[in-house]
């Protein structure tokens, strides 16, 4: 297994930031590499809302779908909201597998 992990991305709407961090570790722990947001903008990280930075943050999450081998969608509830959709259709074009923590939701 050393030197042999999947590469994935989380994707999901920022007010799941719990969720988030207990995928990352849980998918961490199962043997994978986790590329994750930088900054949670509905979880009280305000910096997302100056000009310019939210579209370069989704910019930037596109080029880590990139580096993924598959992305994996924290839709808690079964939330899932435009920028993630935007996310889930960019890695589906890209040929990118795509997982759901909810799979009944999707």
């Amino acid at each position: 297994m050393v030197g042999n992990y999947k590469v994935i991305t989380l994707c999901g709407s920022t007010r799941f930031k719990d969720a988030f961090m207990e995928m990352q570790k849980r998918l961490t722990l199962e043997g994978n590499i986790v590329i994750s947001v930088g900054l949670f903008g509905h979880s009280g990280d305000d910096e997302v809302w100056t000009e310019g930075t939210k579209e370069m943050l989704d910019d930037m999450h596109k080029r880590k779908i990139d580096m993924a081998d598959e992305i994996f969608v924290v839709n808690v509830g079964g939330y899932i909201g435009s920028s993630t959709r935007s996310e889930i259709e960019y890695a589906i074009v890209h040929g990118k597998p795509v997982r759901y923590l909810e799979q009944d939701c999707q």
